[in-house]
């Protein structure tokens, strides 16, 4: 018998559209629960779109109208991790007992209103919204419409006697980060990726090794032509030369860094995974990257867990 059962949603956004996406989340937490599972994972920037277009369309082209109105649009579907269409799915989550992280296009409630983070957002059934992680460091194009996040997220989080972490894409290559999660007790870990098996493939084994954790990797399958006609890039997107990328890649591997599940193409809909806590235990005979192979010693690891601020307004 198994210590953890999740789901990992491998599918696509409603674009721009972050309420009825919030739906479409909140009936595939039913959908898990059904299924068994305790935990959900949704892909980087489910809620309500991964930004494919500035690579496709002349991104960085300075004072461009179109690139304008398209992060507009972009912004105009960010939502808040209090606001009404998070709620939506928290109020799923509630529901059908089971545990969340959605990610999600954020949008700050004061600190950088005009401005868009990579989120994942993590919903206790018991308790709603238990924390908010902003993707550390955007990747090449992606630098044009997120800013940056900071450690306020990077922790992990308790469901049936497991604690789990999560990271957006390349952050999981980032050592440090994926360390800092290790050292909060980590036993599982789940990567959020836009989609594309090309990514998930090698770094989901290797943290599995790594850190001795089930690693996990859940990514969306992502068609141009979804995109909807207001979208003022959408025809250059469209007349891309080539296939998106973007074509799923979740999977699972245990421990020792073996395949469970390896990264699946296309596919859309839940992938079921059953998780046994004593393959950790097991492969922590060897190797505990926090615990006996730690040398705090030689190494000091400072993790700054404050959410960061353009200002401090002191009152009189």
């Amino acid at each position: 018998m198994s210590d953890l059962r999740v789901a990992l949603a491998q599918t696509s956004p409603v674009w721009f559209d972050p309420l009825a996406t919030a739906q479409k989340a909140a009936a595939l937490v039913a959908d898990a629960a059904a299924g068994g599972a305790q935990v959900i994972a949704f892909p980087e920037t489910f809620v309500s779109g991964y930004p494919l277009w500035p690579s496709r369309t002349g991104g960085a082209a300075f004072e461009d109208d179109a690139q304008k109105g398209a992060f507009s649009v972009y912004l105009d579907a960010a939502v808040l991790a209090d606001g009404p269409e998070v709620a939506v799915i928290a109020e799923a989550c509630a529901l059908h007992d089971v545990f969340a992280f959605v990610g999600a296009t954020e949008r700050g409630s004061g600190t950088g209103h005009g401005t868009t983070f990579c989120s994942i957002i993590a919903i206790d059934p018991g308790d709603g919204v238990v924390g908010v992680h902003r993707k550390l460091v955007p990747t090449h194009d992606e630098r044009m419409i997120w800013g940056r996040g900071d450690g306020a997220g990077l922790r992990t989080y308790e469901v049936g006697g497991v604690r789990i972490g999560a990271l957006n894409c390349w952050e999981n290559w980032m050592p440090q980060a994926r360390h800092a999660l290790y050292a909060d007790g980590e036993d599982v870990h789940i990567g959020l990726w836009p989609g594309s098996v090309s990514l998930t493939s090698d770094i989901t084994r290797f943290i599995a090794m790594e850190g001795r954790v089930w690693s996990l990797a859940v990514g969306g399958v992502l068609d141009y032509a979804g995109l909807p006609e207001r979208f003022p890039l959408r025809d250059e997107v469209v007349a891309w030369p080539h296939e998106s990328p973007f074509d799923g890649g979740s999977c699972v591997a245990a421990p020792g860094g073996g395949w469970v599940a390896e990264p699946t193409v296309g596919d859309v809909g839940l992938l079921f995974a059953d998780l046994d806590l004593d393959a950790v235990r097991r492969e922590r005979l060897s190797f505990d990257v926090a615990g006996h192979y730690a040398r705090p010693d030689v190494f000091a690891v400072t993790v700054d867990r404050r959410r960061q601020s353009a200002s401090t307004f002191v009152e009189r």
